[in-house]
């Protein structure tokens, strides 16, 4: 890099880690005076508090506001720039103004990766901490499925459950049934399933009986205590609340694949998740090209008529992501879409602002 290009990064960077640190920390003195009550009701180690919950939490905010901070810190330092008539200067020394933009590039590029280690690898460790300390003492993030959990376990293969018991992990009234097309050939029905820790699929029921039906053959068998693996897990039976915080990109994508299989309800939600991870990098890159092209013009309103277009678009951006995701979860609108859809608008602006500016 020239002189002038580490000049510009240094700002960017600086400008950027700045913002950020100064955010998280009115974010953790707000969730602190919100949460200290239940720190204090559930007896919850002070150690634990600072390390297990706020420490682990600071990769999950920076990744959070991470595009929103680097588009509000082009805007800021740019924006100071052609106050000073320092663009102006940089542009009549013969750079072009796509010459201009490398270093953002280079700064934008660093911080997309950034995001992309964080949101993808990095935070499912650190929320595994986070959220079990949650667990423990803030809110209980394992809930009931509710009464009646029907779950398809393979093809043509249906488990029933009328009540699954978190904390003891049984389940009352139980079915296990398998169908040929429309032909139903194997009935298992037991009043109490039990989970076996030993295997993460295993499972044995008691009493038990087990019909087999081939043609107008039929027989039943009765007994107690029956050991068997069904591609079940205990998950399947309960909800928890956004557990796919935990997993990495990796493992989002095979429980997608498993849902899939299963025809399980609410895949759409892991699979906007798993595209918005990628999702939030480009926009860091795509947000940074508008702030610069935005903010490098001199104007009468200066620092402040820069800053408000420039919160404004962050505004205009979320609102975007949060309706394409509304869409997607209850409507008919692909995951891969919803994810891409505002970086897609914003990317047509970026274009329009970047063959504007240099004029």
């Amino acid at each position: 890099m020239k002189k002038i290009d580490a000049y510009i990064f240094k700002k960017y960077i600086g400008t950027f880690f700045f913002a950020i640190s100064m955010l998280i920390l009115v974010v953790i003195i707000f969730d602190l005076s919100e949460n200290i009550d239940s720190f204090l009701r559930h007896h919850a180690p002070w150690q634990r508090v600072v390390v297990d919950y706020y420490i682990m939490s600071i990769p999950y905010y920076i990744n959070l506001f991470i595009h929103l901070f680097a588009f509000i810190a082009v805007v800021f330092f740019t924006s100071k720039m052609a106050a000073r008539t320092e663009i102006v200067a940089i542009l009549s020394s013969g750079i072009s103004f796509w010459r201009f933009l490398y270093p953002y590039m280079l700064a934008a590029f660093a911080i997309a990766m950034m995001s992309l280690y964080f949101g993808n690898f990095l935070i499912p460790k650190t929320n595994e901490i986070r959220r079990q300390f949650k667990d423990e003492y803030m809110e209980k993030l394992s809930q009931s499925a509710g009464r009646n959990v029907h779950v398809q376990v393979g093809k043509d293969e249906f488990v029933y459950v009328e009540s699954y018991n978190i904390a003891k992990q049984y389940g009352y009234k139980f079915s296990w049934e398998k169908y040929d097309g429309n032909e139903l050939k194997y009935k298992a029905m037991a009043d109490v399933l039990y989970h076996d820790t030993i295997a993460p699929n295993g499972w044995y029921f008691d009493p038990y009986a087990i019909r087999t039906i081939d043609g107008e053959k039929e027989s039943i068998i009765k007994g107690r205590n029956y050991d068997t693996i069904i591609n079940l897990y205990p998950t399947d039976l309960y909800k928890i609340k956004e557990d796919f915080d935990e997993m990495n990109y990796f493992e989002l994508q095979e429980h997608i694949n498993s849902m899939k299989e299963k025809g399980s309800e609410g895949v759409k939600v892991y699979q906007v998740e798993m595209h918005q991870r990628m999702a939030s990098p480009a926009a860091v890159i795509i947000l940074t090209l508008i702030g610069a092209a935005l903010s490098s013009r001199k104007v009468r309103g200066g620092i402040g008529m820069h800053l408000g277009i420039g919160i404004g678009i962050a505004f205009a951006y979320i609102l975007f992501l949060q309706i394409s995701k509304s869409f997607s979860i209850s409507g008919g609108l692909s995951p891969a879409l919803a994810a891409w859809f505002p970086n897609i608008i914003f990317c047509i602006l970026g274009i329009y602002l970047l063959i504007k500016a240099p004029k």
